[in-house]
């Protein structure tokens, strides 16, 4: 978020990704486009659209991850809408890019209404041509549950450094220790079979599995995540098409549609003293991550003065200040 936002939930899968020792391999995806200058505050409705379309325009992408990305995006939106408010970051936080126009980002995140179980769900990417010489692109998709509930999160994040390289990240992260609850583990992931959906991706030829740098973010994963790189022939863009086309695209639609319907749309009542236990786990994870990935990155692809500007209008989103 922060676009980066990306990581900044769950994953400091930015962090691992931008170190010096995996950023010459490796760069991932976020926003990029043209930058917009606000003179007066637009209107919700019109401010929603355009930031809305910079979103959807995932200009770095090959066609494949483009296409998948506005499909979830839009399945996603189209299923909770009637769960979900406007966006309400300013334009220039909506999409923003640093001096150089070297890094760019967009940035969407709809709270969702008080009735929903849904916290809110946040899109992303970010673009940034890096010192090396080399890209950085991630987009991201998350959707977070409230204290209403104990379901799990959704999290999607792609990092796509050329036309021949990928790393997927795709999980419902848990939210109660399923050690402790095996009802819960039960519930969401062996009932759901959600680890056939690893063993498709393990299966492809080209994909190995990618282990973050981050003992935090492991921690936080399920027993059923899909973490891989997916790395194609030099200049074998069209099998990398292929592999996105035929395989990742149906696995990332069954899991997110997983999670609409048991998690974002099921129905799961807590008690008094477990919605305190998960409003304190929710924020502490989101603290840490903003550290881990917004504050630590942020300033040196952004700049300071704008890194410190978008992180604040995050935090007030998020906190349901704004």
């Amino acid at each position: 978020m922060a676009v980066n936002s990306c990581h900044y939930f769950l994953h400091s899968q930015f962090a691992a990704l931008s170190s010096p020792s995996v950023a010459s391999t490796r760069r991932s995806s976020s926003p990029s486009r043209n930058r917009i200058t606000c003179t007066a505050t637009p209107p919700v409705a019109s401010s929603m659209e355009e930031g809305r379309r910079k979103l959807m325009e995932f200009p770095y992408l090959s066609a494949p991850v483009r296409d998948l990305m506005v499909e979830l995006i839009s399945t996603a939106e189209n299923r909770l809408e009637s769960h979900l408010l406007p966006c309400t970051l300013p334009l220039d936080v909506q999409y923003y890019e640093n001096p150089n126009g070297n890094s760019q980002a967009s940035l969407q995140i709809r709270r969702g209404i008080d009735s929903s179980p849904i916290d809110f769900i946040l899109g992303c990417w970010i673009h940034s041509k890096l010192p090396t010489g080399g890209d950085l692109n991630i987009t991201t998709l998350l959707g977070y549950m409230n204290s209403s509930t104990d379901a799990p999160n959704c999290l999607i994040e792609l990092i796509q450094p050329s036309p021949t390289s990928l790393v997927i990240i795709l999980d419902l992260p848990p939210r109660k220790d399923p050690v402790l609850y095996p009802d819960y583990l039960h519930t969401f992931y062996e009932s759901t079979q959600l680890d056939t959906y690893r063993q498709q991706i393990e299966k492809i030829p080209e994909a190995k599995p990618f282990l973050s740098a981050s003992l935090h973010v492991r921690s936080l994963l399920s027993p059923t995540k899909i973490m891989f790189s997916v790395e194609t022939e030099a200049g074998d863009s069209a099998r990398m098409e292929e592999i996105v086309r035929s395989h990742l695209i149906p696995v990332f639609k069954d899991v997110l549609g997983i999670w609409l319907n048991q998690c974002a749309c099921g129905e799961r009542e807590v008690g008094e003293t477990e919605k305190a236990y998960l409003t304190k786990r929710d924020s502490l994870i989101r603290i840490k991550s903003i550290e881990m990935d917004l504050e630590s990155s942020f300033p040196s692809l952004f700049g300071p003065e704008l890194a410190s500007r978008v992180i604040s209008e995050i935090r007030k989103v998020l906190s349901g200040d704004s």
